[in-house]
C-alpha cells in the first residue's frame, strides 16, 4: 500500500468550468507512449485496426454529447489529438436534464473524455483476445490528457495546422518515443 502524498499537480485551469460551450484543444497519449495505433510513412497515418477503432469512437462522441462537435482530429501512433466544441445551450453539465436512456444532452469534456477512454479500452482488449492485437501496458491510456481552450480565431486556425499538420511532423513530435534516434 503506497503511503506517500498524490504530489501530482493538475493542468486544468483553476476555477474554470469544463462544461461551459467553447472550443478545446484535445490531446489523449497512449500509456507508455507505446505505438499500438499506426504508424508514419512518408509524413502520413497508416491506421492499422486499433487506430482505426480509435477513429471510429471518436466519431461517436457528438452521437453520446449531441451538445457537442467533434471537429478536426488525427490518431496518430500513440496518441490522439482533436477538437471538440460544445455548443450553447443549457450549462452543460451543471444542471441536471431529463434525457433519453444512453444520451448525454449535457456533459463536462473530463467525461466525454473518460467515456472515450473507457469505450476504446474495452474494443482494444476485446480485439486482444479474438484477434491477438498487442497487448497494451496496464492500462490503454495515460491517467490524464491534455487540453486546452482555445480562445479566439487565431489560435483555432493555428491548432487546425497543427493537427492536420502533425504526422509531418512526427520526426519531430514529442509523443515520438524515437524521437532523435535517427
Amino acid at each position: 500500500m503506497n503511503t506517500q502524498p498524490d504530489h501530482r499537480h493538475s493542468i486544468r485551469l483553476q476555477g474554470y468550468d469544463y462544461g461551459t460551450e467553447g472550443a478545446y484543444f484535445i490531446t489523449i497519449v497512449t500509456q507508455v507512449r507505446e505505438c499500438l495505433l499506426g504508424k508514419i510513412e512518408s509524413g502520413e497515418i497508416q491506421l492499422n485496426d486499433a487506430g482505426q477503432m480509435i477513429e471510429k469512437w471518436w466519431l461517436e462522441l457528438g452521437h453520446k454529447f449531441p451538445k457537442i462537435n467533434t471537429e478536426t482530429f488525427i490518431v496518430m501512433p500513440n496518441h490522439i489529438h482533436g477538437i471538440i466544441v460544445i455548443n450553447p445551450g443549457d450549462d452543460v453539465g451543471s444542471t441536471p436534464c431529463v434525457r433519453p436512456a444512453g444520451v448525454h444532452t449535457s456533459s463536462p469534456l473530463s467525461e466525454m473524455v473518460q467515456w472515450f477512454k473507457t469505450m476504446t479500452t474495452n474494443a482494444y482488449i476485446r480485439e486482444v483476445k479474438q484477434n491477438q492485437w498487442p497487448p497494451f501496458p496496464g492500462k490503454l491510456w495515460q491517467r490524464n490528457y491534455y487540453e486546452h481552450i482555445i480562445r479566439d480565431e487565431t489560435e483555432w486556425k493555428q491548432i487546425y495546422a497543427y493537427i492536420e499538420n502533425n504526422p509531418m511532423q512526427w520526426e519531430m513530435d514529442n509523443e515520438n518515443p524515437t524521437k532523435g534516434s535517427s
